[in-house]
């Protein structure tokens, strides 16, 4: 495991602890089960899609955005955007469960808790604030931990974007794909040890995504010709964070990638 997810995973127990002294376990079960059901994927990825991301800073650039960020998440929702991001991870990101409670009560689109949860105290926390779904990151947990935390998402009823960065990541992922709630399965073409972009990684795993999951293209995507190009491999959704948080017209944005993702996706299924 890279320095940087290590760290992350670190920061994430410690936030887990605080969490629970503040409020235990039953509390933040019962908490998420009473929250109104979650907003469904539903045809998400059936032709291509898009996932928008909230995120505040990001490790390799810096500020993004002013803070304005629920009126950005509307105008991902204007442009045509069929999923939220938001990043809760305080340190690296500048997140938190009070940005991800501010977007979730303005969506009406499926919103993503994105962070580095490593307990299944993290998917109700993230249900309670109202998210409808959660990033689980394979390279992060053990078979075991991530078996408890997709137990928790289909207990919520939420779904849950699965995510890889090398083919031993997508192997154990495509393990735990058969069972009750949504999955969607990502592959993050970041390199982890120097944080890196490394687009080869999309292309390296596109071969071995089954036709019956919805694959979502991860990072380094920073317009409608890299759009273009991950639907073309087979993917079926994007996950875009900085290129939309430094546009200045981020509606247009979004309407513009999706043009390109849904164009290409049309046309390889010809």
């Amino acid at each position: 495991m890279s320095r940087f997810l290590q760290s992350m995973g670190q920061s994430s127990q410690l936030r887990v602890g605080a969490a629970r002294a503040a409020r235990p376990l039953e509390s933040v079960i019962e908490a998420a089960l009473a929250t109104p059901p979650p907003r469904v994927v539903g045809r998400f990825g059936k032709v291509f899609d898009l996932i928008a991301e909230i995120k505040p800073r990001s490790p390799a650039e810096g500020e993004l955005a002013d803070s304005r960020l629920v009126e950005r998440a509307v105008a991902y929702q204007a442009g045509g955007a069929r999923m939220l991001s938001v990043l809760t991870e305080p340190e690296a990101f500048g997140g938190s469960l009070d940005l991800l409670e501010a977007v979730a009560a303005r969506a009406q689109v499926p919103v993503l808790r994105k962070d580095f949860l490593v307990d299944p105290y993290q998917v109700f926390e993230a249900r309670s604030a109202g998210a409808d779904g959660v990033l689980i990151i394979a390279r992060l947990l053990s078979d075991e931990t991530m078996a408890a935390m997709l137990r928790a998402v289909e207990r919520t009823g939420m779904f849950a974007l699965l995510e890889a960065f090398d083919a031993e990541d997508l192997r154990r992922i495509l393990q735990t794909t058969e069972g009750p709630g949504q999955r969607l399965v990502g592959v993050n073409c970041r390199n982890l040890e120097t944080l890196r972009i490394e687009p080869a990684i999309h292309t390296e795993l596109a071969a071995s995504l089954p036709a019956t999951l919805t694959s979502v293209a991860e990072s380094g995507l920073l317009g409608p010709t890299d759009i273009h190009r991950v639907a073309g491999l087979g993917y079926r959704g994007a996950l875009v964070g900085s290129a939309l948080m430094r546009s200045s017209q981020p509606s247009d944005m979004v309407e513009a990638m999706l043009g390109a993702g849904r164009e290409m996706a049309k046309m390889a299924a010809t």
